[in-house]
Formats: structure tokens, C-alpha cells, sequence
């Protein structure tokens, strides 16, 4: 059975005998991997996602499978949109935030914090006021050579809508990674590969965080089954969606593991939902891209100008 019930509350979320469809193997090269960043694209009916060292961006859809749109992407890495529907990605290797605008020439929104370049900015989301949140771990992975980086420590931040201004809004992580807000946007989840834990922070007026507020919202140190927090969504309830040892974990708001999609690989590096209803909730591992259908819509992406 890939769902694993932890508490007959899952049952309102996903049915246990839903199978995973596995919509492409190899999306990533082998080697190095890995699939990353997956986001879904309303107006073209499919979804983006990243070949991290392979620095190239694929895509995927019902009619044409996973076909290559993008190379030399400087290792990109967490995708989303801003509120006016332009692509922000996340380079890996080329330490820096990047905004493709609507005439296919690139802004880079972030490549430094203080006069230091960033680390390797990983994963990224957008409020609904403009503002951007990224995450920027400090990491020896791949090896790198003593002094190379100038911080020694992660970052979380926020950059304002009109990217004037640039905060460092948390830096005690020990791998800062995947990022999501609740769809009332009240809190900001933050994710600790090392630690393998999520942290909660209620977000200010102003788009920063309450440092007091910040609390665990789970600890996923479960068993010895492959599986670290990685890239991480909410559905319109409110539940957390993380990867997590044994394969995609499900949290309900109080940060209670209701279940797990058992995949079978070895990490969900990320996750997305979409469809036009978007109940279909897209997984990528280190090689593969794979969808399941839910019964909670996830919160959406911006799919163009708001008004």
C-alpha cells in the first residue's frame, strides 16, 4: 500500500489505496541529479521543474511527457511565480535569486547580502503583498574549497516587492531548506535538513518574522527509512506536505504526521501541487518525477497579472 495511515484524519485528505504514477524516469541525470523545484503552469497546462546539476529545466505535460525547455540554468533549483506571473528560480551554483521577465531577458533579484555573495540559494515562495522569502544554506556539498564562502552560516530572507530592500530574517538553521507559508499567510514554515525538523514563525504586518514566536512545528527524526525534510507545500486546510523518512510525510496545522506517501525512493526533493483543480500533487526524487491525486487543493500559484 503507498499511503501509510497514521490517523483516520488522513482519510479527508488522500485515499490510502491511491496509486503513484510515475510520469518519468531519468529526469535528471543519473549521476548527479537532483529532480528539484517542481511547479505547476496553469496557462500551459503542465509543470516546470529543475535538473539541479544538470543546470537544465525540464518540463512535463500529458501530451508530450518530460522534454528539456532550458539549459545552463547555473544549477537552478527551487522555482515559484511573483504576483505577476514571472518565473523566480533559485540558482544553486550560480549564488544567486533570478527573475525571467515577460520579454525572456533575466533580473537578478539577489546575488549578495552586506557586500558577501549568498551561499547556494535553494528554495523560494512569494507572499501575496509582492514579497520574496528565499533560502540560502551553507553547505560543504558539493566539497568546496576552505574560505570559498564568505558566510559561514544559513540565511533566510526577505526580499521587498519593489526589491529594494533585502533583510536576513533568520540565520541559526544548520541547513535551511524548504519554505512555505499557510494559506492565510499567518505563518512561515522553515524546514532543517540537518536537524530534519520544521520550525514555525508567525509573520509581522511588515513581512518580517516574530523571533519570539518561533517554535517546532515537527520533529521528523522517525525511523532509519531513507528520507530528509526537503522542498515543502500547505493545501487550502492548512496541512504540511514535507518530505520525511520513508518517503512524503502529511502534517495536519498543529503538526501532527497523519500519514506518509510511501514512494519507494530514497528522498521527495521537492513537491507541487497542480491540475486544474490542483489536486494532483506532483513529487520529484533524485531521478524521477511522479504524481498522486488528493482530495484537498493545494494553494495556488499566480497564473498572471492581479489586479
Amino acid at each position: 500500500m503507498p499511503i501509510e495511515r497514521l490517523h483516520q484524519s488522513l482519510d479527508a485528505i488522500i485515499d490510502v489505496h491511491e496509486p503513484i504514477r510515475w510520469l518519468g524516469h531519468d529526469v535528471a541525470a543519473r549521476e548527479f541529479g537532483p529532480a528539484e523545484g517542481p511547479l505547476w503552469w496553469p496557462e500551459e497546462n503542465c509543470l516546470y521543474f529543475s535538473d539541479v546539476r544538470g543546470s537544465r529545466r525540464l518540463r512535463w505535460s500529458e501530451s508530450k511527457g518530460v522534454e528539456v525547455v532550458a539549459t545552463e540554468t547555473r544549477g537552478g533549483n527551487g522555482l515559484t511565480r511573483d504576483r505577476q506571473g514571472r518565473l523566480l528560480a533559485c540558482e544553486f551554483f550560480g549564488r544567486r535569486v533570478s527573475r525571467w521577465e515577460s520579454d525572456g531577458s533575466l533580473t537578478v533579484v539577489a546575488r549578495g547580502f552586506q557586500g558577501r555573495p549568498l551561499n547556494m540559494p535553494n528554495d523560494i515562495v512569494v507572499k501575496s503583498d509582492g514579497a520574496i522569502y528565499f533560502s540560502d544554506p551553507w553547505t560543504p556539498f558539493p566539497p568546496r574549497a576552505p574560505g570559498e564562502f564568505d558566510r559561514n552560516h544559513d540565511g533566510l530572507f526577505r526580499i521587498a516587492p519593489d526589491l529594494s530592500d533585502m533583510c536576513l530574517l533568520v540565520s541559526d538553521f544548520a541547513h535551511t531548506n524548504g519554505l512555505a507559508f499557510s494559506p492565510d499567510e499567518k505563518i512561515l514554515y522553515a524546514n532543517d535538513f540537518t536537524r530534519r525538523t520544521i520550525r514555525a514563525f508567525n509573520v509581522k504586518a511588515d513581512g518580517t518574522l516574530d523571533i519570539a514566536s518561533d517554535r517546532l512545528f515537527c520533529n521528523m527524526v522517525k525511523d532509519e527509512r531513507p528520507g530528509m525534510p526537503d522542498g515543502m507545500k500547505c493545501d487550502m486546510a492548512g496541512n504540511v506536505y514535507c518530505g520525511g523518512s520513508g518517503g512524503l510525510w502529511i502534517m495536519d496545522p498543529a503538526g501532527r504526521h497523519l500519514g506518509t506517501i510511501v514512494h519507494g525512493e530514497d528522498k521527495t526533493t521537492n513537491l507541487a501541487f497542480g491540475g486544474t483543480d490542483w489536486k494532483t500533487l506532483f513529487i520529484t526524487t533524485h531521478t524521477k518525477l511522479g504524481c498522486v491525486r488528493v482530495k484537498v487543493p493545494g494553494v495556488p500559484v499566480p497564473r498572471g497579472p492581479l489586479g
